[in-house]
């Protein structure tokens, strides 16, 4: 199991991050040049990835929207949340009831900065720094205690970041789910996506790319039945596991991707009762 190293509190501006690029897709301003480089030459090989970043933002909003009003969700662990956007999920859901709790987790520390800077006037919400993997710092940290109550419903989202994480018997995307999964109550949430490409070529490429970019902070793009086994045990709620612009999506002519190259599949699973 991932133990955690110590976390850097500096900001290196001159190696891209995830977060950063994600930032810079979503039309923020968090990020540097380096990140837009980045982006620029991601873009050439899969060009449709903005539209993927925004339609993955648009399907967290949606499912934050969806638990909380019609399964009564109050309680949401957000595992590398990424730099605050507009309708984050605590904004999402405090939107339809003020006293829902969330705990944002994330390792870099830009998101740690701009995240309480945002939240410091909010009691229900928290950015807490660390590594997604390191399952008993995160559920064992004291604000996480503080605001989570564990023996109740909870949504634990991770929402495209799987691919960030390399493959491991103990620390892989698989490995975290099922640790998460233990430790929840029955009743409640995970919501889970990544990256995937049916796309050998597309896979190598990418997976090559964000490794070299970002200096070793990322995993691999995966196919549809790796995230599949990530909802093992849990009862997947309808539509199941989709391209995630096509999970119940609000209009009939909310946007599609228009290239396929690569998709964020995933969905949402219900531990049962």
């Amino acid at each position: 199991m991932h133990t955690g190293k110590q976390l850097s509190t500096e900001i290196d501006a001159t190696v891209p991050t995830a977060a950063r690029m994600y930032d810079f897709y979503l039309g923020g301003k968090d990020n540097y040049a380096a990140d837009r480089a980045a982006v620029e030459e991601l873009d050439k090989v899969v060009p449709s990835t903005r539209r993927l970043a925004l339609n993955n933002r648009r399907f967290l909003q949606r499912v934050v929207r969806t638990l909380t009003q019609e399964y009564g969700v109050r309680q949401y662990l957000d595992h590398g949340s990424g730099l605050p956007t507009q309708d984050n999920v605590h904004q999402v859901a405090q939107k339809i009831d003020p006293t829902t709790h969330v705990v944002y987790v994330d390792n870099d520390p830009m998101v740690l900065v701009h995240g309480r800077a945002l939240l410091e006037q909010d009691e229900r919400t928290v950015v807490i720094q660390a590594d997604m993997r390191d399952t008993d710092g995160i559920f064992g940290h004291a604000e996480t205690q503080r605001l989570i109550d564990f023996s109740q419903p909870v949504c634990v989202l991770f929402n495209s970041v799987f691919h960030c994480i390399p493959d491991s018997d103990t620390d892989g995307p698989l490995a975290l789910a099922r640790r998460v999964r233990e430790r929840l109550a029955p009743g409640s949430f995970m919501v889970m996506c990544q990256l995937v490409s049916e796309d050998p070529e597309v896979r190598e490429f990418v997976t090559n790319f964000m490794d070299q970019a970002t200096q070793g902070h990322w995993g691999r793009v995966r196919e549809e039945k790796d995230v599949e086994s990530y909802f093992e045990g849990l009862e997947i709620l309808e539509p199941g596991l989709v391209e995630v612009s096509t999970w119940r999506p609000d209009t009939e002519v909310a946007p599609r991707q228009l290239t396929q190259e690569w998709i964020e599949f995933g969905g949402v699973g219900r531990i049962p009762e």
